[in-house]
């Protein structure tokens, strides 16, 4: 499976267990469907067991946003953008913010990508510094 794939499929696993009773394993199967990919496995279990500590360093970077009130998909989406960016070293940071640009332009609406591309490009700033 291409990085690209399994990153929507990542999105799409972690936003379907936000609100559910579902377990990891149970949501990862669903979307999968038996088929099994390491990127993703990967991308889905170190997001969602550190959503916590990513939340926090989210929050620092939302500027009259509150991360409650971000839309669902965006605030998966930027998740799923600072785990990679803070426990993955094999992708640069640009090609995960544009990965996670392009999932905004296909998930989102018009105005997420922007928004997206200005919270990761304040948290890659202030990492690189």
């Amino acid at each position: 499976m291409k990085r690209h794939e399994a990153r929507e499929k990542a999105l799409q696993t972690l936003f379907q267990l936000e609100g559910t009773e579902l377990t990891i394993d149970e949501a990862m199967d669903h979307v999968m469907a038996g088929e099994n990919d390491n990127f993703y496995s990967l991308l889905v279990q170190g997001t969602y067991s550190n959503m916590k500590k990513i939340d926090e360093k989210l929050v620092g970077h939302l500027e009259n946003w509150s991360l409650e009130r971000l839309p669902k998909i965006e605030r998966t989406i930027l998740r799923m953008a600072i785990f990679e960016l803070d426990h993955m070293e094999d992708a640069p940071a640009r090609v995960i913010m544009n990965e996670a640009i392009e999932l905004c332009k296909t998930f989102g609406d018009d105005k997420s990508s922007r928004f997206v591309n200005g919270v990761l490009s304040k948290f890659t700033d202030e990492t690189a510094n």
